[in-house]
């Protein structure tokens, strides 16, 4: 830092001190004031005149309260106008005593609005001039009379310009905190959007593939004796379920990696190209799974194709959870319009059974999906036994509807 930032720094720090010495550099300039005299029309001569004792006594009382111009700017206003009005009147109107009233109404326009800047400026022009031009010894029309309405306007002048442009200063930063702090919200939005997209991501994953170990390990657990061949395959699925898992898994946090490193997932997203292969991971597990489709040829968004893939793997795996052995499942993919209408049906014993509608993260997670996309999701037991999963998706995800999620009550045909 240079040693005129250093200095600037420090007057700002203290403003008292610096009003003093503007308070002493005024008295300096109007004692030198009164002491020159017009010399013709090219020039001035020093000690021609001599100011007397009042005039004297009234500049250093104008310089004196303009030390506190900052902390109480009308009164100074008052006080300086004040010793300038008598000064008129009273002594030599070329003693520049007026010098303190405009610095005053300089402060004055610079820190109040520009209404009071207005009032308080023609009442303080219009009294010293008047008073100098009816009142002093010189003619109305002398151009010391017609100085002081000069200074007066130019103090309340330029103290409105240095408001206005402080104004206009503040009123950029402020829109550029303004804009900061909206960009960081908008930053903050999305990182929470993002995390609970991948904490939905990481449910599925892990609650499907898990699912099917817990089933399989127990199937080998229970035949491990009697029939070890059957053991030995219900293992080669629990390895081929642990694999999935674990690939997916990767996938889906190596989206927290940075974009340079080298393990970046490239595979992409699942959807609804893999679902037989999803249908035959429950159909190895025990659970019948029939799945129709009727959407062949349908080119969809990625975020539905995900969406819809979430939603019936979720589905399967409360069916095998909760709908009990014996169990079976149907998945329809149909193409209704502008929608894709996805449905997960079992013939388990339903209401006594069934994951709550308003409770855990498989159903919560499916809701989420599918209001983030703006379509509707129907959850709640079948009449008689079972329980029924029905999602309409948008196949146009930027098309703006009004989300609407319900669950239908346990005594409420579905």
């Amino acid at each position: 830092m240079s040693t005129l930032e250093r200095a600037r720094c420090s007057l700002k720090a203290h403003p008292l001190a610096l009003d003093a010495a503007l308070a002493a550099g005024v008295l300096a300039c109007m004692v030198a004031g009164s002491f020159v005299a017009p010399k013709g029309a090219h020039g001035v001569t020093w000690g021609v005149r001599t100011p007397d004792a009042l005039s004297l006594l009234l500049m250093l009382l104008g310089a004196a309260a303009l030390v506190f111009r900052r902390r109480y700017p009308r009164a100074v206003l008052a006080v300086t106008g004040t010793v300038s009005l008598v000064e008129c009147v009273t002594g030599d109107p070329r003693t520049p005593v007026v010098m303190a009233a405009v610095i005053a109404l300089y402060t004055v326009a610079s820190t109040t609005d520009r209404p009071t800047t207005w009032r308080l400026g023609l009442l303080t022009t219009t009294a010293l001039t008047a008073a100098a031009m009816l009142g002093g010894p010189l003619p109305w029309y002398a151009q010391e009379n017609l100085a002081v309405l000069a200074w007066t306007g130019i103090g309340a002048t330029a103290g409105d310009a240095v408001r206005s442009r402080r104004a206009v200063l503040q009123a950029v930063r402020d829109r550029a905190e303004r804009a900061e702090r909206t960009r960081e919200e908008e930053a903050r939005r999305r990182v929470a959007e993002e995390r609970l997209r991948i904490a939905r991501d990481l449910h599925d994953v892990v609650a499907h593939h898990i699912a099917l170990v817990n089933v399989q390990a127990g199937v080998a657990a229970h035949v491990m004796d009697k029939r070890p061949d059957q053991a030995k395959e219900a293992l080669a699925h629990v390895r081929t379920a642990s694999r999935s898992a674990l690939d997916e898994l990767r996938a889906t946090v190596g989206l927290l990696r940075q974009s340079g490193d080298p393990e970046a997932p490239t595979e992409p997203a699942p959807g609804l190209s893999r679902l037989e292969e999803l249908a035959d991971t429950f159909r190895s597990a025990g659970l019948p799974v029939a799945v129709a489709r009727t959407d062949e040829g349908t080119e969809l968004p990625a975020a539905v194709d995900l969406a819809a893939y979430r939603i019936v793997q979720e589905a399967l795996t409360n069916v095998r959870k909760h709908a009990g052995p014996g169990a079976r499942a149907e998945v329809s993919v149909v193409r209704v319009g502008a929608d894709i209408e996805v449905t997960v049906l079992d013939d388990g014993p339903g209401e006594a059974t069934a994951p709550e509608s308003g409770g855990g993260h498989g159903l919560l997670g499916m809701r989420e999906r599918v209001a983030a996309l703006g379509g509707t999701l129907t959850t709640g037991p079948r009449h008689g036994a079972g329980f029924r999963v029905h999602a309409i998706l948008p196949v146009d995800s930027r098309t703006e509807t009004r989300t609407h999620t319900r669950t239908t009550a346990p005594g409420e045909p579905v």
